[in-house]
């Protein structure tokens, strides 16, 4: 027998947080299902901050400009100045629930200034902004009486009509099949709207800033069930993340360049002025294909990240999680260099949705960075990503309100997820080694500069490595670390695929073979059944 519930939301981030809270206010019964602890998210790490206009210096056009420059021609600028001018609204409510930006000493906001913005408009509580605003929306979460939240759960896939063949009906979302990862048993969750809120895919790379529960899952499952993806070539790679033996980069937030801090090669020499006007306030892709340059020509394993001219006071106040983690590594930011090397960090690309965060296929919603909604076009303006999460929430809580009161609930039934006769898998080495594999193949081949040649080689190691592990998935019981990398495969596919229909450098596509922009050539729109059979 299915669990029912009104809206199913996958992910407990600003996203999903913000989306299940609207809707349980608005009179629906919600159910968070989330991979780890609720948390455990994208948004539990962002450093930096909301970029939102709420000074008198700054206006909604600067700020839909800045956006525009930094998206590199490719933003939709409809969506984006609908996102900016309602931020203002959104943060207010978060306010609302307690949460509190830091102030300056004259009691006004101390907002901050990242690359690529003409203003200083990024409000942050000091360097742990995504955790203060998780844990007030988890606050009034956990306290909502029509909100029930499942920790540990993982969504297997989602159940549409479609993979039900129910003939003459028009496709649609009615459910999902959900892994207990500590029992072991697979859930049936029927539900009348999928929210879709699972974050980004930095674990397609071995360097990022994304915790481990970002595998691409909502995009993977997406796809699975139809659903176009878009601009999925579109990876930033954040320029200034901690060098450390470990694969895992502690960020850097952008808001220390912000501050005054300034790039140095090892020899101590400053070089961004050579790349861009703007020098370390240059957006992103600029600053991290400047530092993968640098590299590349002396050899060097890391750059120097130097805000040591600042105070060791001003820094434990402004930076205090960077400035004791950079410690805890023997290194003092007052006084000490900080090596540097970009690292995988935010999607620009994702599931096709509206400004109301609605999917073409109907019951089916996205909202986060899981979507692609022409805000963040070919790079990502710093800090707009949760001001996008915030808005596109509220969206979609008003449009999934009107679709469940315009539309009949699903009554037949779901059928039980059946392992059959299926054993437990007996040869884990083959998902630990694949999954480096697939890994090193996206990092060698699919990184900050790439070339044709180097996206078919990377083509070729997924369509291999996805044949073994979808035989595997269909031989032995589900368990998540099967899951996630049947995900990063497809994800990583879908990635590939959409560098290679992108014959040009722009924002973060940079390829050896088109070096110039071509304006003729827009956003990458990939259908599923363009995909294997496999892959889907």
């Amino acid at each position: 027998m299915a669990d029912t519930f009104e809206i199913l939301v996958v992910g407990s981030g600003i996203a999903g947080l913000s989306f299940a809270l609207k809707s349980a206010e608005l009179g629906h019964r919600v159910a968070i299902v989330t991979k780890k602890h609720q948390a455990e998210s994208n948004t539990n790490y962002a450093q930096g901050g909301i970029a939102v206009v709420t000074s008198a210096a700054d206006d909604f056009d600067l700020h839909v400009r800045d956006t525009l420059i930094a998206g590199d021609g490719l933003c939709n600028e409809t969506v984006v100045r609908r996102i900016v001018e309602e931020g203002p609204k959104r943060v207010k409510e978060l306010i609302e629930l307690g949460l509190k930006f830091t102030h300056n000493e004259e009691g006004s906001y101390s907002l901050g200034k990242e690359g690529g913005h003409s203003q200083r408009r990024i409000l942050h509580v000091a360097d742990m902004t995504g955790k203060a605003i998780e844990t007030a929306l988890l606050s009034a979460v956990n306290g909502h009486s029509k909100i029930k939240t499942f920790e540990h759960s993982f969504v297997i896939d989602l159940i549409t009509l479609k993979k039900l063949e129910k003939e003459g009906t028009h496709d649609r979302v009615v459910g999902a099949y959900v892994l207990d990862v500590i029992s072991g048993k697979v859930r049936t969750l029927s539900a009348r709207a999928v929210m879709l809120a699972s974050g980004g895919a930095g674990h397609i790379y071995p360097f990022t800033t994304n915790p481990s529960i970002a595998t691409g899952d909502g995009i993977a499952m997406a796809c699975r069930a139809g659903v176009p993806v878009l601009n999925m070539e579109f990876m930033q790679f954040h320029p200034t993340t901690l060098f450390a033996n470990s694969p895992k980069r502690f960020l850097i937030s952008e808001a220390v360049r912000g501050e005054g801090a300034i790039l140095r090669n090892l020899d101590g020499e400053l070089f961004m002025d050579a790349y861009d006007d703007r020098a370390e306030l240059a957006p992103r892709d600029i600053v991290a294909r400047a530092i993968d340059a640098e590299m590349k020509k002396s050899g060097a394993p890391h750059l120097w990240l130097d805000i040591a001219h600042k105070e060791s006071s001003y820094l434990k106040k402004r930076f205090p999680s960077i400035f004791q983690t950079c410690l805890d590594q023997g290194i003092d930011i007052s006084k000490d260099w900080v090596p540097v090397v970009p690292a995988a960090h935010y999607l620009c690309g994702g599931v096709v949705t509206n400004l109301e965060a609605e999917t073409p296929l109907p019951g089916l919603y996205a909202c986060g960075e899981v979507a692609c909604t022409g805000l963040h076009g070919a790079n990502r303006l710093a800090s707009n990503s949760l001001l996008e999460a915030l808005v596109m929430a509220k969206n979609g809580a008003e449009s999934v309100d009107r679709y469940i009161g315009n539309s009949q609930s699903y009554d037949s039934g779901l059928p039980e997820w059946v392992d059959g006769e299926m054993s437990d898998p007996d040869e884990r080495v083959v998902i630990s080694h694949n999954w480096e594999e697939l890994r090193k193949a996206m990092w060698d081949y699919v990184g900050i500069v790439r070339s044709t040649k180097r996206l078919k080689r990377a083509m070729t190691r997924i369509e291999n490595l996805s044949l073994e592990i979808n035989e595997y998935y269909w031989n032995f019981k589900v368990e998540p670390r099967l899951l996630e990398l049947r995900n990063l495969l497809l994800v990583s596919e879908l990635v590939v695929r959409c560098a290679l229909m992108r014959k040009e450098s722009r924002g973060l596509h940079c390829t050896l073979d088109y070096p110039d922009k071509n304006e003729l050539l827009s956003d990458s729109v990939l259908e599923p059944e363009e995909l294997p059979e496999l892959s889907r």
